[in-house]
């Protein structure tokens, strides 16, 4: 059994009862920091890539967030430097009259884990590490506030469930400076945790699994996010993002490799995704016209959804490839119906010219993403189905000679 297997849930069960370990609440996501606000870094991430609806006015709520609720000098730099713009909320001199404070802050807290130390036991020294740790998120620079929870996890008496829930916390920490490879790898620890450790209650292993799903958004594994973000729409209770986001993730992902069948069933009728269909309309507007095999509707809401993808932190990365993606979608799903069909009926289907359905399947057949052929003379795109038993020798034979390639390096490490 795989990992992946162990962290299932596909058919979610009732939630247990939630024990305490050691005067903490054991996976509750209401217990977990409000900060980093990941809401909020969607907020600079659409600041930073000027997506639709971004002014003036925008700009200044930003900042006066950094300046007023989250007191971040770091921060307020950070993305002034980013947009290269003077914001005018907070002066140098308030900056850093903003660190001494917070600098003051810390100590008022450190002299608390002290105290706990000397006249306390190890769960109050515990709350106090824990304090630090989610005062750094909110205050303190990126490097400040992981090392304030690398502090925490170090502690000799921590549980398990605690080490999993401050090393989430860490992942979006990191993930909301941008950081994904560490991001994913406090993800790694803590899923090693819960398959091993023993501290992988239900709660935490679902939320996992939504950590999991949206890193590998961003590595672009978007065949392995599918499965686990779906899996979790009904169990979703993470403050790594929105639920109207998640859904646009999940619904994105799983329409590139859902059957048609499945769509109708998993997407437009699941019963969690219309419960916010009216937040997210031109997202279910695309899959609903794909379903629906309407061509023309589906090429005006992939322009509809293109600033969702733009405004998105996670989407936004590979926005060029979501697009092509979702053209390539159409152009099998159209093909697979026929066995030759004329670039005119197919330009006549799809709202467009013959030369944007040349010039963009032509470019599908030759990286190899579509199977077929355009005759242009006669004007005509020719399917050809690939022989599924032809294709499953030819990957048993290139599976076969790298298998005899790998024990034949190993024999030579043995002989030496």
């Amino acid at each position: 059994m795989t990992d992946d297997d162990k962290m299932s849930t596909d058919t979610p069960a009732p939630k247990p009862e939630k024990k305490k370990t050691g005067g903490q609440p054991s996976a509750s996501e209401e217990s977990a920091s409000p900060y980093p606000d990941m809401e909020f870094a969607q907020d600079m991430h659409k600041l930073t890539v000027k997506a639709v609806g971004v002014d003036a006015a925008f700009q200044t709520k930003v900042f006066k967030r950094i300046a007023e609720d989250l007191e971040n000098p770091s921060l307020y730099r950070i993305l002034q430097t980013t947009l290269q713009v003077d914001a005018g909320v907070l002066s140098e001199s308030d900056l850093k009259a903003l660190e001494e404070k917070n600098a003051d802050r810390v100590k008022e807290l450190e002299a608390k884990v002290e105290e706990a130390k000397e006249s306390a036991g190890d769960m109050e020294v515990m709350d106090a590490r824990v304090e630090i740790a989610r005062f750094a998120s909110k205050a303190l620079t990126k490097d400040e506030t992981l090392e304030a929870y690398k502090k925490l996890l170090e502690l000799p008496k921590i549980s398990s469930g605690k080490k999993i829930d401050s090393l989430m916390e860490s992942s979006r920490v990191a993930s909301f400076y941008g950081d994904a490879e560490k991001s994913a790898e406090f993800v790694e620890s803590a899923k090693k945790l819960a398959t091993e450790g023993g501290g992988g209650d239900w709660d935490r292993r679902n939320r996992l699994k939504v950590y999991r799903g949206l890193g590998r958004l961003l590595e672009r594994d978007i065949k392995g996010a599918a499965a686990p973000l779906i899996d979790c729409i009904a169990t979703f209770s993470c403050k790594i993002c929105s639920y109207p986001s998640f859904i646009i993730y999940a619904t994105l992902s799983n329409l590139l490799h859902l059957p048609r069948p499945q769509i109708k069933e998993k997407i437009l009728d699941g019963p969690e995704i219309l419960s916010v269909a009216n937040e997210i309309p031109e997202v279910i507007q695309l899959v609903k016209a794909l379903y629906d095999c309407d061509y023309k509707a589906y090429l005006n809401a992939m322009v509809a959804v293109e600033p969702t993808l733009q405004a998105d932190r996670y989407l936004q990365p590979h926005l060029a490839y979501w697009m092509r993606e979702l053209h390539i979608l159409a152009h099998k799903q159209f093909l697979d119906s026929y066995k030759s069909v004329t670039l005119q009926a197919m330009a006549d289907a799809f709202g467009v010219s013959t030369g944007f359905i040349d010039a963009h399947a032509s470019q599908f057949i030759a990286a190899g993403r579509l199977s077929a052929k355009i005759d242009k003379f006669g004007g005509v795109i020719i399917t050809n189905r690939p022989d599924l038993k032809n294709a499953q020798y030819r990957e048993m034979i290139q599976k076969g000679d790298l298998l005899l390639n790998r024990i034949q390096k190993l024999a030579r490490v043995v002989d030496l």
